[in-house]
């Protein structure tokens, strides 16, 4: 049980989280005058950037990590999800528009690669790709198994994440966010694509993952509860975020229309 409450201490963890903050202090801090000249210190954008690397953290970091490597698939679906909705979403939010177009107009060929992959269709094929590609037996029980592989899996679950809510809430002029119409298509398509696995999880009768099915059991949760409930987890999530995105984004694109419709009448008075 000493193993179920270990906070990770890595040095390639904490550094990594340090570094990359690091570098965004100094990119909106002592350098902000160099790259976006005049533009004011972005507090609120520092402060999502800042809660994204502590779920970061928390995700992979705390006692979280070990509960679901070792002993319920629940609390590993857990885990997804905040490499998946919130730290990625923390991180865009907190990434300023002009440090983004700062970065992205060095290089025409980055440019266009960026917009390549922060694309709805190509952001929402590998977010689907990789997250019910790991879910397969065989992959997740490597993860598991393997910490190189482990750690392969949060990558490939987190960086398609981070396009996925570029498209939804970038402030980039250079690769703005999708349209509204697009916003609820790609939202919709979301929600729609995890159904098969969320069936897998929860109408099977056999437990998928061996790891989780000798595990100590130290909920009041048989194996195919815990199965059950990640599945549950991660379709009352996926639905819950699909909800919240389809309607932000009607409500804004019905604002926007209903702007250039008054602006209309006005020109034609």
């Amino acid at each position: 049980m000493v193993t179920l409450w270990h906070w990770h201490t890595e040095p390639f963890l904490i550094g990594t989280l340090l570094l990359v903050g690091w570098i965004y202090a100094l990119c909106v801090g002592p350098y902000r005058d160099k790259l976006h000249p005049g533009s004011p210190f972005p507090t609120a954008a520092a402060w999502w950037f800042g809660a994204g690397l502590l779920v970061l953290y928390l995700a992979v970091g705390s006692p979280l990590d070990a509960l679901g490597e070792n002993f319920l698939l629940s609390a590993h679906m857990l885990q997804h999800h905040l490499l998946q909705y919130v730290a990625p979403l923390f991180l865009v939010l907190g990434i300023p528009g002009w440090l983004a177009d700062c970065v992205l107009r060095r290089s025409s060929k980055l440019l266009k690669l960026w917009r390549f992959l922060v694309h709805p269709v190509t952001g929402g094929a590998l977010f689907t790709l990789f997250f019910v590609g790991w879910h397969f037996p065989v992959l997740y029980e490597a993860a598991l198994t393997s910490k190189p592989i482990h750690i392969l899996e949060h990558i490939t679950m987190f960086a398609p994440a981070f396009l996925l809510w570029w498209a939804f809430v970038s402030k980039s002029k250079e690769a703005p966010m999708a349209s509204f119409g697009g916003q609820i298509i790609y939202a919709a398509a979301l929600a729609v694509t995890q159904i098969p696995l969320f069936a897998y999880l929860v109408f099977s009768t056999e437990v998928h993952y061996p790891t989780y099915e000798f595990a100590p059991r130290i909920f009041a949760l048989t194996p195919l509860e815990d199965q059950i409930l990640a599945g549950v987890i991660m379709k009352t999530t996926g639905m819950f975020v699909s909800l919240i995105i389809l309607s932000i984004a009607f409500y804004r694109w019905y604002q926007t229309t209903e702007a250039a419709t008054r602006q209309a009448q006005q020109d034609a008075e």
